[in-house]
Parts: C-alpha cells; structure tokens; sequence
C-alpha cells in the first residue's frame, strides 16, 4: 500500500512516496518536486562474498532522456555510459551514507537512482540524496539515518533554501548540506568570495531548512518502514588484537612517524608482516580480513594516543603548522602558461590552454541550468605519484571529484566571457601526493592561468583541515583539529575538510567525514582555522607571480573584437555558412560570431588575424556620408566614374565632382583601376551612393595645411 510524507522547504514541496514502484527492492522511493521526480531504490545482500574486506557501498545515479521527452542522441539511440553530473551526484550521495552503516558491515549494498521526470526547474541531486536516506530507512538494511539534503543559494543578501535554476543563476552561494537531526554530515559546492561570516550563517540557514526532511523520512518510516534485519558484523577478535599489540606496540609510532613517505611505507610495511606471521602462527585459520583490520586497529590506537596525549603530529608539526610551501611558474616553454605547486610531499603541475570561446565544453544533461562550459579544470591522477603501479586511461570517479572541486573553486574568479572571449582549460598533473592534491590543484591552477595572462579577479588557493575525536558513549570527551593533513592523518583521523577562497572570503569547500556527523561549532572553528591558512598559503603564491601577466604567451591565440549590425551577420555566414568557410580558409584564423552583432576573430598570427578584419569589415561596414575612402575606379561612364570604396561596394563620382574644374572628359581624370580618394556626399533612397574626389582633395589639402 503506497504511502507519501510532504517536507515544506524552499521552492517546491518535497514529497516522498513509497510501496508503489520496485517493490521488490529492499527500499524504493520516488521523490518529487514541482514536475521533477525521482525513483531511488536501496538494496543489499544478506550473505558476504568469500574474501570480503571491505564495505561494497555502491551508488549510481542516472539520467534518462523520456524524462524530458527526448531521443539521447549518438547512433544506438540508448542512454551511455554515466556523464560528470551523474557520477558527481553519485559521490555526492556516497559520502554522507557510508559513514551511518554499522561497522562490520561488509554486505554488498547498491543504492541506484533513476531520473524520471525533469522540469528543468528543480535539479534532482538533493531528491536522490534525500531518496537515498529515504529508501535505506523503509527498508529492513541497518541504517543510523535518516539524513537530509537542502541546497542553500543567496540572492540579494538573503538564503534561499532549494533554488531553482533561475534563482540560482542570481546567487552567489550554492551550499549542498546534508546533515543528520543534530550534526553535519557533507558539505560541497561554491560562492563568490563569500566572506567566512556569511559562509557559517549559511551553514546554520541549511541546518534548520533541512529539519522538516528529517522529520518527513521519520514519519514514512514509521508508518511503512520494515524491521530492521539482524545481520553479522565482522569484527576481529580481541585475541588478535592483543597478539597485534604484542608484536608491534611499542614500535608502531616509530614507523608511522618516519619523516619521509617512503622510509615510512616500508617501516610500517615490515610490521604488517610481522603482525601477520605472529597471528597466523596461533590462529591459523585466521582470515586476511581479519589480520588486515587488527593492524589497521593497531595504526590507528597509536596515531590517537599520539595525537591526543602526546600531541605529536606523524611528521612532527604543530597542529596548526602547514609542510613546507614552494610555488614556480612559466615551467613549460610551449604551454600557455604553467606552474608548479608544492606542499611538502604533494606537487602539482598545472598547464593552462585557452582556445576560442566556441571551444567550451557542451553540456548534454537534461535537467536544465548551464547548457556550456567555459572554464575546465582536468586533474589526473597517475599511480607513479604514490609510488606505485596502477591502471592508466581514461580517468576515474575519484578524479573526477578532485577536479569538479578545484574546478568550482577557481570559477568564481575567472573573467566574464565579455572582458575575456576565450575558452579556458587548466590541466592538473599530480606529480607527487601525500595528501590534499586537490588543493594543490587549486593553488597550482590559479597561478598557471595567470601565467598564461588570463585577468583572474583575484588569486585562490585551498587547504586542508583533519579532526581526530574521542567519544564517551555518544558524547564527545575531546578533540584535535589539524591542519594541512598528509595522506596517514586522512586515513586514520576522522575529517577531511577542504576550503579554497581568496583574501576576502570563499569559493569552494568540499567535507567528508568517517563520524556519523559534527556539531555546527566543530564546523565554524575549521572553516576559520583554515581562512587563516589560507592567507599564509596565498602568501607563497604571490612571492612566486603577484599578478597576472600583462602579455599572453607566444604561443597563445590573439583575438581581435569587432562589431557589425546583427542584420549582417547572415551575409557573413553566408548560405551554408560558405562565406565564412572561406574567409577561414583564406585567412587561417578562426572566426566566432555571436548574436549581438559581436565578431571574434582568433589567430597566433598577426598577418592572419588582419586580412580576415579586412575581409570582414569591408564586407559589413556601411559606406557613411561625410567619411573619407580611398577606392578603385571600376568602371567610367560618360556622366562619371564608379568607385568601389568597400569590398562590394561602389558609388558614382560625377563628372561634375571629379575636380575643382570643369571636366570635359571623365578619362582626362581617372582611368580603370586608378587609386583615388573621394568623400561620400549622400546616398538615396534608393541606396544609391554618391561620391566627390573634389571634396576629398579639399579635405586632404586642408588636413595637410593644420600645424602638427
């Protein structure tokens, strides 16, 4: 029997229904607001694979064509693999779910959603999170939820909870927030140098939006949720936790706090082994899951003894302090421009390419907001910067998360299309990480492109804040903030708080957390303890190139800006677009025309980019009375000569007006093909243009008679 809960937020009411579609899944939702619906569906196995150490949560989250009524387009006419919005959505999704399962928990677990309908009003990523939690809280899958999901913009100083597009397209703050009944739980999007203040008021603005979802998932649980089922959890033994602390207690901080990664690697490994021979020389029928997780337990009790009691940091820094910092630009000399980032064992190198602004990217989605892409920040991710061999080719959903974060982060500061025609790109290659590389990413990005002389607002850059916590049953009993985490303190703390901005407030911020959720104050000190490092890394950055460069690279190309009467753009392009065609390939430069009228003409060289304004001009511009033109004599009739004063354009000097004196014979002035000045004196109604070399020779003498 088909139950429904409505949540009033924002725009549009959120309604949840449930027991009428997939009602063989373990959970199924559908979500819906305005006309833009969602179908989530949570299911999970109720036997663990042979082997399994690990957790399979599994999220996808898809996009149909029907849903706006549309053909997908290519040849087979079928919905391809997943794009960069849906496998964002799905990261998005992922991060607040994982840390809510029990721990042990390693059934295979598939959370899928499905687009079904789309007004291009609403965007579906905050219905499939929220349907996610949803459909995990009617089913019978272990689950600390529920969750929910607003989006926050801010529009004219004011919150606005669920925008739509169109209000979205006014704000300068776009918040996804998921949080649980009392904490917060993920964080991501961007602003527009949003100051810190503003970002936190934000933050408790989504907090109270996201209640009535809270209470919503409650009552749809309540009245048609299942019992939760009893499953194992796979937890180690205390025996092998002991024989773990037996062997390598009181050596493990020794290894974990090798300064360098490598030396640290092997140190720690060495251990591994041993603890793994000392469990299975007692307990041989011990699995690898198992030993894996006793050394893990093992790692980790000394890490927050060390960090909690000792208030020692893996490499020796203070809780505040930042690994070294170094910054270099112009490193290639045929890139457009390039820089190097360095954060103690993380560096990045950024490439940045502009190319003509018809060269932005093109968004195929289907549920509305920007249908292009101007500015593209690709990270890439090869296993060599770990040290390690691994698969290379097309990138994977973890870089492509990075680089969507560093991407948003540096937009907000990249100029208006207007002041700066081009389309742009930024290439982050990961040289060596150690933890934050994203963040690299950002700082590495900002000064490539103004290495490469694009007028950014102002520079960005990014860092990183990690929490370490002890409970006493529910209750929090202390913790530590870090900042600028390496890679051990990610994996054995318990936050990864990333946030970029300028000297004067944010731009992008991205959490992820292993807690179930942390208070509103826990997330107002690390938003300020990383402003305040931020301003030291933006420091670095500015020793290393304080502004961007006045000259684009040689190798870059040039743009000039006309403007002709949009009625002649369709002379321009010509049927079939022959015209322009042709002045492409005559001149060799690229052409982009927009509908006002605008005329971008792009070319590295400088002979190039000149003849195609020629050809452009002289086909577009209008021959206006009073200017002065130097022609061609086309053609002579007894009453006068033509001269063409603009490429396909001509007009008749009359005998009468060819000298200031009589003339007998038009041929004792002028003959075909002579170069002459002459003036416009009028143009009929008929279009008709008239012209005197009488008056442009006065003009000419008289301009030549002024002192200089």
């Amino acid at each position: 029997m088909p139950h429904s809960v409505t949540a009033n937020v924002g725009h549009s009411p959120l309604l949840i229904e449930t027991g009428k579609l997939a009602r063989l899944a373990d959970g199924a939702v559908t979500v819906r607001s305005g006309d833009t619906i969602v179908l989530v569906t949570a299911v999970s196995a109720t036997t663990v694979k042979e082997g399994q150490d690990f957790f399979p949560l599994t999220v996808d989250y898809r996009e149909k064509a029907a849903a706006v009524g549309k053909f997908p387009g290519g040849y087979f006419k079928r919905e391809g693999r997943p794009s960069e919005k849906e496998i964002l959505t799905a990261r998005m999704t992922d991060r607040p779910l994982r840390p809510l399962f029990p721990k042990g928990y390693l059934y295979d677990t598939q959370i899928i959603g499905v687009l079904m309908s789309a007004d291009g009003e609403i965007d579906p990523d905050i219905l499939f999170i929220n349907g996610a939690s949803a459909a995990l809280c009617v089913s019978d899958i272990p689950f600390a939820g529920p969750v929910a999901a607003v989006r926050i913009g801010r529009i004219n100083g004011q919150f606005v909870a669920n925008p739509t597009h169109a209000q979205r397209a006014d704000s300068d703050l776009d918040l996804v927030y998921v949080g649980t009944e009392n904490d917060v739980i993920m964080i991501e999007g961007e602003a527009k140098e949003l100051p810190e203040v503003e970002f936190v008021a934000a933050l408790k603005f989504a907090h109270e939006s996201a209640a009535p979802i809270i209470q919503a998932q409650k009552e749809l649980a309540a009245a048609a949720g299942k019992e939760k089922r009893v499953a194992p959890l796979f937890v180690v033994p205390e025996e092998l936790l002991e024989i773990a602390y037996q062997v390598a207690g009181d050596r493990i901080e020794a290894a974990l706090y090798t300064p360098s990664k490598v030396a640290r690697g092997k140190a720690v490994g060495a251990l591994r082994d041993e603890v793994a021979a000392a469990i299975v020389a007692k307990f041989p029928e011990a699995s690898k899951f198992e030993i894996s997780q006793a050394f893990d337990y093992l790692q980790k009790k000394a890490f927050r003894i060390s960090i909690l009691d000792k208030q020692v940091r893996c490499d020796g820094r203070g809780y505040d302090q930042i690994r070294p910092l170094a910054a270099e630009t112009g490193l290639l000399p045929r890139s457009h421009g390039s820089a190097l980032f360095q954060r103690g064992e993380t560096q990045a190198v950024c490439l940045a390419t502009l190319a003509p602004a018809d060269e932005a990217q093109e968004l195929d989605g289907y549920t509305g907001g920007e249908t292009t892409k101007r500015f593209i920040l690709h990270y890439n991710f090869p296993p060599f910067s770990v040290g390690e061999t691994g698969r290379t080719g097309s990138p994977g959903r973890r870089e492509i998360g990075h680089g969507a974060l560093a991407e948003r982060s540096i937009a907000p500061v990249i100029p208006d299309v207007s002041d700066f025609p081009y389309a742009i790109r930024v290439s982050s290659e990961i040289m060596e990480s150690n933890g934050s590389t994203s963040m690299a990413s950002v700082c590495a990005g900002v000064l490539s492109l103004m290495d490469a002389g694009v007028p950014i607002k102002k520079p960005v850059a990014g860092i990183s804040c990690g929490l370490v916590t002890e409970y006493n049953g529910s209750q929090l009993s202390r913790y530590t903030m870090l900042t600028d985490i390496i890679g051990s303190e990610d994996h054995f703390g318990d936050m990864d708080f990333k946030l970029c901005g300028t000297d004067s407030g944010v731009t992008g911020f991205q959490l992820d957390l292993k807690l179930p959720g942390i208070s509103l104050q826990l997330m107002e000190e690390a938003v300020y303890r990383t402003r305040d490092a931020r301003y030291r890394v933006l420091e670095v950055m500015n020793a290393a190139l304080s502004a961007p460069r006045t000259e684009l690279s040689a190798y870059a190309p040039r743009i000039e800006t006309i403007r002709i009467n949009p009625d002649k753009i369709g002379l321009l392009i010509g049927p079939g677009g022959k015209t322009i065609k042709g002045i492409v390939a005559e001149t060799g430069a690229e052409i982009n025309i927009e509908d006002d009228g605008s005329v971008h003409i792009y070319s590295n060289n400088g002979e190039s980019l000149k003849r195609a304004k020629e050809i452009i001009n002289g086909m577009t511009k209008e021959i206006t009375i009073g200017e002065l033109y130097q022609g061609t004599v086309v053609s002579i009739k007894e009453f006068g000569a033509f001269v063409e004063v603009l490429p396909g354009k001509d007009g008749l000097v009359h005998i009468s007006e060819l000298a200031d004196f009589r003339v007998n014979k038009v041929q004792d002035v002028v003959q075909v093909g002579d170069s002459v000045w002459v003036k416009c004196i009028g143009v009929d109604d008929k279009g008709r243009v008239k012209l005197s070399r009488k008056a442009a020779m006065k003009d000419r003498d008289e301009a030549a008679s002024q002192p200089a």
